[in-house]
């Protein structure tokens, strides 16, 4: 008879299970603060996720591969309501990601979004007897990627929206494109951000057209890249004032969190701070003086990991990071496993998502990266979000359960 992944069950287990332990002590503060019983909303959630991660073993590869393209379509129709109709929550107040009912918040479906996305880019992957060949080819999976990055980045939601590319382009890559078609493929994200600078634009510029020349793609996908690569140059200025007051002024304080230390740099200092004051071994379980005081804000979301690393020091921190760099190593496993195009591209697309939510978050926290409201797996305060973990954990583990049994196994 075969096993679940024990592994994989257990690097969840103990991951939801530090993420609990972490909630309860980012609510307890020696101020009055609303996140002190979060941890208990949280274990609701998670009882929630168990078994939407039981239904989701329960379901064939194949009924899910058949069902990708109404499953994708429910989804973004469900993005689109949501800029009618949706409303803001917490420290996302000014957004409209929740669908809410009489009163009561239902859930984001941008966490449906990012499921569904993965399964249509892993069936129309799937489906092809080669990998893309040209940028042209990688058309219509970019467009896959690109309603939900639109729909989600103008509730506005960036960081959710940023995950939809990252699954793009790491499912594209285990697909089989070729690593030069894909940085042809981002270039215009880089000439986006590098056109803040001129100076750094025009290296870029300079760089590309002499890779292009390298790698020789065909004439009018080059001639394409290079006028995309300039228009995105030119209209960045445009886009920079089309983008709300605080989300210019959280780029802003990414490159320098002195600029607004008491308003917008306040998050990325605070949290510096905690991480900093955690030293080896931490400040001790709820004791962190940061945290306790309120200083640290968004301490049970965004910044849970900043808690970690104030009271459970460089040790705390290098276990969670551990733990999280076995669970993606994990899924790759699971994806070189199987021998089913689609199932392989499921896990591996699993894994990325993971991925950059966990390097994200993290790289917020400690300054590297630009606060973007990403959360962090199992521990971030979330019901949608932790249901929406579990179930991709319960696709993992049916995936691996799959490849075991006849007709699944790789040779």
């Amino acid at each position: 008879m075969r096993r679940l992944d024990k592994t994989l069950l257990t690097i969840t287990l103990l991951l939801v299970s530090l993420g609990l332990v972490t909630l309860f002590s980012a609510g307890q503060t020696d101020v009055t603060t609303a996140v002190a019983d979060v941890w208990k909303r949280q274990a609701i959630w998670l009882g929630l996720g168990l078994v939407a991660g039981a239904v989701a073993f329960r379901i064939s590869p194949r009924l899910l591969e058949w069902g990708s393209p109404y499953f994708y379509g429910g989804a973004m129709a469900l993005l689109a309501v949501t800029l009618l109709v949706g409303v803001g929550a917490g420290t996302a107040a000014g957004t409209k990601s929740w669908i809410s009912v009489a009163g009561v918040r239902l859930g984001q479906p941008a966490e449906l979004a990012k499921i569904a996305t993965i399964l249509m880019l892993a069936k129309l992957l799937g489906e092809r007897r080669y990998a893309p060949a040209s940028i042209l080819e990688a058309i219509p999976l970019c467009i896959v990627a690109a309603v939900p990055f639109i729909l989600v980045g103008l509730q506005p939601d960036l960081g959710s929206a940023i995950v939809f590319l990252s699954t793009l382009f790491l499912m594209l890559y285990w697909g089989g494109i070729q690593p030069s078609r894909l940085l042809l493929l981002a270039s215009p994200l880089f000439s986006l951000v590098l056109a803040f600078s001129t100076v750094s634009w025009g290296i870029w510029i300079v760089f590309l057209t002499v890779f292009m020349i390298w790698v020789r793609p065909y004439v009018l996908e080059g001639v394409g890249v290079w006028l995309v690569n300039a228009v995105m140059g030119i209209g960045a200025l445009g886009l920079w004032q089309q983008l709300q007051p605080y989300q210019q002024n959280r780029l802003l304080s990414f490159l320098n969190p002195e600029i607004d230390p008491r308003a917008t740099g306040w998050h990325i200092i605070q949290s510096k701070i905690a991480i900093g004051s955690g030293g080896l071994i931490g400040e001790g379980f709820t004791a962190g003086p940061q945290k306790r005081l309120a200083f640290l804000p968004a301490q049970h979301t965004d910044f849970v990991y900043s808690v970690v690393g104030e009271e459970a020091g460089f040790f705390g921190v290098t276990l969670t990071l551990g733990l999280f760099a076995v669970l993606i190593l994990v899924l790759v496993r699971i994806a070189r496993k199987t021998s089913d195009p689609f199932s392989s591209l499921v896990a591996f697309g699993i894994a990325g998502l993971i991925a950059t939510h966990v390097l994200v978050n993290v790289g917020m926290t400690i300054g590297i990266m630009p606060i973007t409201g990403i959360p962090l797996p199992f521990f971030s305060y979330g019901g949608s979000f932790l249901v929406s973990c579990m179930t991709l954990v319960g696709l993992a583990l049916r995936i691996e359960w799959e490849s075991r049994g006849t007709g699944y196994a790789s040779s």
